[in-house]
């Protein structure tokens, strides 16, 4: 099909074109006249052709033309959630949405991905043992992108597999509210569509207008998990606002405020002025900047300056002397209440103990001495802002120095800062470093490297500043972790993690767990008046209780200020609980925690979690650090960190740079235009979508192809290595569909080959009356299993498809089914060797197919249903029956394997040769084996009618004498076999010998080129190691063809 039409657009006829374009010259219409004659000879000689064939081939020809859908797709009616209908022929392709039709409804009425599944006691041991893992909540405003899938798929491709092996099996979806993200989705969506703002409806009509937004969209994310065939136990899918999990939050609050792990405290926090909240430090990006950049601010009209470093001074007091201080953030120079410098820095060593005067307020600073200070940056002296920089909030402590707030929550300049006041922090910005030119004091700017922190919901530059909130103590539950990984206890894979852990839990802070949000667990934390006075001001913690209810809450007050309950009034607080609280109860309160439930009995601890490594202590950390206050058990006993996705160039996931890539997009397939226009929908600026829309041309000019969702799980499995970063090329999917395509094809063949009416035997065992050919394809299959059963032990995702993939791709198709063909065409085919033959064919498809079923669920259960039974009551799908284990499939034989080795590698040889003289596959050739020895000869003769089929050969004599006729290109495989291919007859001498001269000369010219270029002066210091080690492997590589023509051309000199 023509780009116009996959496109839908109307290509334009002849004559549209005629009437769009201008008059055409003499010359134009000279050429098109001779081209138009040409045309009209080739239609010519096309009807004069036709006309000679048979018409009715013609027709038949025609209707298969007039068949052939350009997306097939499963068109007959069934009721959601009925078993598909695979009674009929196979179509002749592979079709992605052919195939994935229908499965996922069948798989989830059926209840196969419940650990109940058969009727099984979850609480009843299970000697195969259980597995049991939660998925990482995604947030209920997400989209699925392809670090999301990958997560998913190696999380579904686990489940799987302990399913497959009789395990009690439970994979726990579940979604989050996302606090900040979901209260900021719904607020533009309100003033987009209404005009009003959360504080125009007020509280609780906001909280409503969330609910009915999560009523209407929230399914989203779990519509795309199921596409990715993600086998979760939907009936117990929860959210982490729901009834059970938000009491599992009051309870975890109320139980750590009553132990003081939690209280109250006035401290510098990550603030967004646009969110007009705390946030946590996963939601602050690191913006790095390498000099002057120019950042757009909500807020701000102008783009606002980063990345320079401005010097200023202050006027020592009673000295006529002065102070150099640079800063990144003029405008905070508002808030200084001292200087430091480096007690052993020889220049300020006069100044120790003196003050400087603030230019705006009078006020003096003290210079104080602190070694944190850096004499090489700027000019060795710096000004200190304690309520406004966590490093000065330190050094503020250190020394006792006043805390002077500066900023209120929405940036605005307060306090005693004269014209200032009422001004945006970076409108001040302006106006500091003006006043202060006026004053005489500013001393230059210079460009600087610097990082800035920006907010991933608002876009907001993070302020730091000083709020009260609530606090964590973290410092035992950290020590409790570090030493759970170092018993063992608890194991983090890959190991190189345990190092991060350990330097995260060394280096705790306790955590601030509120957020100034309305959507979200509300803090069940009251302040206490007394016949209507509060007892104290709101950031002191002992005028907070905390209750599971009001009521309970009211007793706590009464008991521990001992007033009557009458006189005691509460204010709840406003704030919410930060997201990641309720997250870190995740592995218990989806069980029902804290009641005894069944669940938790069943499921409580889990075997493993699977997530990012970026989240390693945000989420990871917090969940261990819970198990153990409250259960006293870890939650998992394993973490397998997966690597970060990154585009095919390394390059980080950027709606700005056009890489995030849904991968439903990948499952479909996608145009460039649509590519683009989901650029347009979002939300960046005309600059950005110019430059993702250029990134997009570049790595997707003709879209993305569909793939489907075998093909993308497969792919992602296949790099899913135990690594940091994973850089995947989304077009390398495709030739994973390739292989689904090669899958569907084999194993129609192998159908049709096998017939309606064939009964494979009652087990998969041997009769010892297996072919060499069969004792070497099980033996293959046997290593399949076992190299797939270890690689999934040990996390080696990419060793496991690649074991499924080469014994699929390399050894049943490329071998064990072309050697077949003959005898399955054979009518006269002895009966027992032909079933034999057959069932060693099934049970290849059978072991093949399970084997693959957690990678590929779609295409292995539409081909599995399509085989026969090997007994009456076998599971009714391919994801409840047995995964192939080293027990049951048994058959390795080493020895059979070498041997055949020997053989194929001479079957490649000749293979080689054929191609040297570009001989077709259909042209055959005989094949001479001059044998060193009996042994070999015996072992050749063996394989002879495999050997015969795979090198193209229409006779394969092996001999121990060099009885091979004149004519034949001669080349040895090993010191045991030399090879006398035929070709006289077959090829034209001179022509064949000038044929290769000139590939000779070309690959002599190249091997030059390669070797100039890598004896160039200093090769080894300018050019990159992997430059060098590619030329390297070029040189061999075209040695080795070199030597391949002269053998060839060698071999010309017999004829």
């Amino acid at each position: 099909m023509s780009d116009c039409l996959r496109n839908n657009e109307i290509p334009i006829t002849e004559t549209e074109e005629e009437k769009s374009e201008a008059p055409k010259s003499a010359a134009q219409l000279k050429k098109e006249a001779k081209k138009k004659e040409k045309l009209d000879k080739f239609k010519q000689k096309q009807e004069k052709l036709a006309s000679k064939e048979p018409k009715t081939e013609k027709k038949a020809k025609e209707a298969k033309k007039e068949k052939a859908p350009t997306t097939l797709t499963y068109d007959v009616p069934i009721v959601p959630g009925d078993k598909k209908d695979v009674s009929g022929s196979m179509p002749d392709a592979y079709s992605p949405e052919y195939v994935e039709a229908c499965w996922y409804e069948w798989w989830e009425k059926m209840g196969f991905f419940r650990p109940e599944y058969g009727g099984r006691d979850i609480c009843e041991p299970n000697e195969k043992g259980r597995f049991v893992m939660v998925i990482p909540p995604p947030n209920i405003t997400g989209s699925l992108h392809l670090g999301h899938a990958l997560a998913f798929s190696i999380e579904d491709v686990l489940t799987r597999w302990h399913r497959m092996k009789g395990e009690t099996t439970i994979w726990n979806p579940g979604c989050d509210h996302a606090g900040i993200a979901t209260q900021v989705v719904v607020e533009k969506k309100l003033w987009r569509d209404r005009k009003v703002t959360r504080h125009n409806l007020g509280r609780e009509r906001f909280v409503d207008e969330i609910w009915k937004w999560k009523k209407e969209y929230g399914d989203h994310i779990y519509e795309q998990i199921k596409r990715l065939g993600a086998s979760c136990d939907w009936n117990r899918a929860c959210f982490t606002l729901d009834t059970k999990l938000y009491r599992a939050v009051i309870e975890a609050f109320v139980r750590l405020h009553d132990d003081g792990l939690i209280y109250r405290s006035n401290r510098l926090v990550h603030w967004s002025c646009t969110l007009k909240s705390a946030i946590s430090d996963i939601e602050v990006e690191r913006l790095e900047c390498t000099g002057r950049t120019l950042i757009s601010v909500p807020g701000y009209e102008e783009k606002v300056e980063f990345g320079v470093l401005i010097s200023f001074a202050y006027r020592v007091d009673e000295m006529n002397d002065e102070l150099v201080v640079s800063t990144t953030r003029v405008e905070t120079m508002l808030g200084d209440t001292g200087v430091a410098v480096h007690p052993d820095d020889p220049r300020y060593k006069h100044l120790h103990g003196k003050f400087v005067v603030h230019p705006f307020n009078s006020r003096k600073l003290p210079i104080v001495c602190d070694s944190f200070v850096d004499v090489n940056f700027g000019t060795g002296a710096v000004k200190i802002t304690p309520a406004h920089d966590h490093n000065d909030y330190e050094v503020g402590k250190r020394h006792n120095l006043p805390f002077v707030t500066i900023m209120d929550t929405e940036g605005r300049i307060i306090g005693d800062c004269h014209q200032f006041v009422g001004m945006k922090r970076f409108d001040a910005r302006k106006a500091v470093l003006q006043a202060l030119k006026e004053k005489s004091l500013y001393r230059g700017t210079e460009e600087n490297s610097m990082v800035v922190p920006i907010c991933s919901r608002s876009k907001d530059v993070v302020e730091p500043l000083i709020k009260a909130q609530w606090f964590m103590d973290c410092n035992k539950m950290a020590q409790s972790a570090i030493e759970a990984v170092r018993s063992g206890e608890l194991k983090l894979i890959p190991e190189m993690y345990v190092k991060t852990w350990n330097y995260w839990m060394e280096n705790i802070r306790d955590w601030c767990i509120s957020r100034q949000l309305w959507w979200g667990h509300r803090i069940p934390a009251y302040i206490v008046s007394v016949d209507g006075k509060p007892l104290g001001s709101i950031t002191d913690t002992d005028c907070w209780v905390s209750g599971r209810t009001e009521t309970e809450a009211i007793e706590k007050a009464s008991r521990k200020f001992d007033i009557d309950p009458s006189r005691i009034s509460l204010n709840q607080d406003e704030d919410v609980l930060d997201t990641w609280f309720s997250s870190g109860l995740f592995p218990f309160s989806v069980f029902g925690w804290p009641d005894n439930t069944e669940d938790m009995r069943a499921f409580y601890p889990g075997d493993l979690l699977e997530t990012g490594h970026d989240i390693l202590f945000f989420w990871v950390a917090r969940m261990v650090f819970f198990g153990q206050t409250f259960l006293k058990k870890l939650p998992f006993k394993e973490v397998f960190l997966h690597s970060i996705v990154r585009d095919a160039h390394g390059r980080k996931m950027s709606k700005s740079l056009g890489n995030i890539i849904d991968p439903v997009d990948v499952i479909n397939g996608i145009t460039l235009e649509e590519l683009n226009k989901q650029l347009e929908r979002g939300n960046l600026d005309p600059a950005e979508i110019k430059r993702a829309k250029e990134g997009q041309k570049a790595d997707y000019p003709n879209g993305i192809p569909e793939c489907g969702t075998d093909a993308l799980r497969f792919a992602l499995m296949a790099y899913a290595g135990q690594g940091r970063v994973i850089n995947l090329d989304v077009l390398r999917v495709q030739g994973y569909r390739f292989f689904c395509n090669k899958l569907w094809n084999a194993t129609k063949f192998a159908l049709t080959s096998l017939g309606p009416d064939f009964k494979p035997m009652t087990e998969a065992k041997m009769t010892g009356g297996e072919s060499s050919i069969e004792l070497w394809v099980l033996s293959r299959l046997s290593y399949a299993v076992e190299t797939c059963e270890a690689a999934l032990l040990s996390y080696e995702f990419p060793s496991a498809v690649t074991a499924c993939y080469n014994f699929w791709l390399y050894e049943l198709c490329d071998v064990y089914l072309e050697c077949l063909k003959p005898m399955l065409k054979d009518g006269d085919a002895d009966a027992a060797v032909s079933f034999l033959a057959r069932n060693t064919l099934y049970t290849c498809l059978d072991v093949g197919l399970r084997l693959l079923g957690p990678f590929m669920p779609f295409i292995t259960e539409e081909l599995f249903q399509r085989l026969p039974r090997r007994t009456a009551d076998a599971p009714p799908s391919v994801h409840v029956t047995s995964f192939p284990g080293v027990v049951e499939v048994c058959w390795r034989n080493k020895l059979i394997e070498e041997e055949f080795d020997f053989v194929h590698q001479i079957a490649r040889a000749v293979r080689s040769q054929r191609s040297e003289y570009n001989l077709a596959n259909k042209i055959k050739t005989e094949l001479f084996l001059n044998c060193a020895d009996d042994a070999t000869e015996k072992l050749l003769s063996t394989f002879k009618n495999d050997l015969k089929i795979l090198s193209f050969s229409s006779e394969v004599n092996i001999m121990t004498s060099d009885d091979a006729p004149a004519g034949c290109a001669v080349f040895p495989v090993s010191d045991k076999c030399q090879v006398h291919l035929l070709l006289k007859g077959l090829i034209d001498p001179v022509k064949e010998k000038s044929k290769l001269e000139q590939k000779q000369q070309q690959l002599v010219q190249q091997l030059s080129k390669l070797q100039s270029a890598m004896q160039i002066e200093d090769y080894v210091v300018k050019v990159p190691e992997d430059v060098r080690e590619s030329n390297a492997a070029k040189v061999i590589q075209v040695e080795s063809e070199i030597e391949k023509v002269v053998d060839a051309m060698a071999s010309l000199k017999a004829f």
